[in-house]
């Protein structure tokens, strides 16, 4: 207190002056409409400015809230998107059959990579999925740029899942444009490019052609993007096989999807009768 008495007896007539020439300015502004509406519209782009800077820190400070925020939006809209195909003809797109029973074939559950191995032969990823949230064996992993890989091993909260950088991964494609499909694997070298083999040889290529889930199993929905075609064979041979860029960039990827198929049970016990 002796401090602040002390500080106002040495600055009192600075203070003074001070206060003098702030009432002055004031008493301009308010009488004068000319320099009040300068004054105002300089405070209003000041302080837009500083709002605008701090709301700017602020969604910097809040990215990783919304980005999990639109990951799950994305993923219940394809869940919505899964329920709404499920309840249409496909043949009347506009037309919703009503005696349709309502049967959803595929679910969508979000999650994030937690460790990515891409350095090997054989490659694995661990996701922050597990049993806890119906994650099991074999079940799609995906992000919006294409196929990441298969569930392996299961716990609790996590998930090992064979990634597509694995040599003895093996998963059903085809091309876009055409019915032709074959065997997507890796050789173990190019970290970007997968390998498509048993095309059929009478198959039609070109460079830059889409490669796509051939949906000839109970893991992966037909249709999901893989990449593109690379290069092609100069001889086309009976075992023909194309190089494949893929979409992802395998050492850069953190949101998946995890993709239950309903009817996978079914499909493989029925499988298991003609064998």
């Amino acid at each position: 207190m002796q401090q602040l008495i002390y500080f106002l007896q040495k600055y009192k007539y600075f203070l003074y002056f001070l206060f003098l020439e702030i009432a002055a300015v004031a008493l301009i502004i308010n009488n004068h409409s000319f320099h009040k509406s300068k004054f105002i519209n300089s405070a209003n782009v000041i302080s837009g400015d500083l709002l605008d800077r701090a709301n700017n820190i602020s969604q910097y400070l809040q990215l990783k809230t919304e980005n999990d925020i639109l990951l799950q939006e994305n993923t219940i809209l394809k869940n919505k998107l899964e329920q709404l195909y499920t309840a249409i003809d496909t043949s009347q797109l506009k037309t919703v059959i009503d005696s349709i029973q309502y049967k959803q074939k595929y679910q969508y559950i979000s999650g994030k990579i937690i460790d990515n191995n891409y350095h090997t032969p054989y490659n694995f990823i661990t996701i922050n999925r597990g049993k806890n949230e119906n994650v099991s064996h074999e079940m799609a992993v995906v992000n919006s740029k294409g196929i990441i890989g298969i569930t392996e091993n299961v716990s609790g909260n996590y998930a090992r899942v064979q990634s597509i950088l694995n040599k003895n991964s093996k998963i059903n494609a085809r091309l876009k444009n055409s019915r032709h499909f074959g065997t997507l694997e890796w050789n173990g070298e190019n970290i970007h490019i997968v390998q498509l083999s048993d095309i059929p040889r009478q198959t039609v290529l070109t460079i830059g052609d889409t490669i796509i889930t051939g949906g000839k199993s109970s893991i992966f929905p037909e249709g999901l993007p893989i990449g593109t075609v690379e290069s092609i064979p100069e001889k086309i041979s009976a075992i023909n096989t194309i190089e494949i860029k893929l979409f992802n960039d395998m050492t850069n990827i953190g949101s998946v999807n995890i993709i239950t198929n309903f009817h996978k049970t079914e499909i493989n016990e029925l499988n298991k009768q003609n064998e």
